[in-house]
């Protein structure tokens, strides 16, 4: 089995949202804002090459955005960047068997979506993937609350119901596209259903894909949370349980919007403060 991190499209997103009620002159160390207060952001998505099958953890927000919209929500470029991405390891987006996704959220399932083309209806990028989500996640997708209602696309859901290759988990078990090397944690701080799937098999060890519970290194600290979870203080917790399993498995945290670090081993110190260790850039 082979990692590689994939980089995908960027954003610079409002740093006080991002970092909820953390105060600024702490978070600008951190992540230094712009002249509009926005900070950078990837959207990283973990590629797991198993010889015969290549899985793909998430999508990054994409370029399907129209250019106002785009602006809007700081997207940086306007090329689909993860599928070039993937070409740079010699894959196309019919060589993707499987696509894993955290939620539905835009920033992370936009990717699903081919570049905005003026006159162009929305069709899936990834002709051939079978695609893996928890109910729960689906059902939130499906009939969102107005809190987050903008932050799906209405049109794909139906997309991914016409591929026929769609398969929801329910809560507490694992996926039978996927098999025994994935299993799932569900998180419900951030959104209902968060699925932080851990794939076991690679020679450093198990990694978890940290979606929104743990959006990069500076989230590791425990009270920093987004100004779009939830539920703060049941993420806090969702966090430390989650850590902790990485930590005593001696595992690794796989970060999807960090703009510097891929993945990292998690430590805590003798006051149970946590922190990230042995950064890398990229995996692969």
């Amino acid at each position: 089995m082979e990692l590689l991190s994939i980089e995908g499209n960027t954003q610079r997103l409002d740093g006080g949202a991002m970092f909820g009620n953390c105060p600024r002159p702490v978070w600008e160390k951190w992540a230094p804002p712009d002249a509009q207060n926005r900070i950078t952001l990837a959207c990283r998505a973990l590629l797991v090459k198993e010889g015969k099958r290549n899985v793909l953890l998430e999508t990054g927000i994409g370029a399907f955005f129209e250019p106002k919209m785009r602006e809007r929500f700081g997207v940086q470029e306007d090329r689909h960047v993860l599928v070039e991405s993937l070409a740079k390891h010699g894959l196309a987006p019919d060589d993707i068997d499987v696509i894993v996704l955290s939620h539905l959220h835009f920033d992370h399932a936009g990717g699903l979506l081919t570049a905005w083309k003026e006159g162009e209806a929305l069709r899936l990028a990834f002709p051939k993937a079978a695609y893996v989500v928890s109910e729960r996640a689906w059902q939130r997708a499906k009939s969102p609350h107005s809190r987050d209602r903008a932050s799906f696309i209405p049109e794909l859901q139906g997309l991914l119901e016409g591929t026929g290759r769609l398969e929801v988990v329910p809560q507490g078990e694992k996926s039978k596209t996927l098999g025994d090397a994935y299993s799932f944690t569900i998180s419900e701080g951030h959104t209902p259903g968060l699925m932080l799937t851990r794939v076991e098999g690679w020679s450093e060890g198990p990694v978890t894909f940290l979606g929104d519970l743990v959006p990069g290194v500076p989230w590791v600290h425990l009270p920093i949370t987004m100004g779009y979870d939830r539920y703060p203080e049941l993420l806090i917790d969702e966090k430390k349980q989650l850590l902790d399993r990485i930590l005593a498995e001696k595992g690794w945290a796989f970060f999807t919007h960090d703009p510097k670090t891929a993945a990292a081993r998690i430590t805590r110190d003798d006051k149970g403060k946590y922190g990230a260790a042995d950064p890398r850039s990229v995996l692969g």
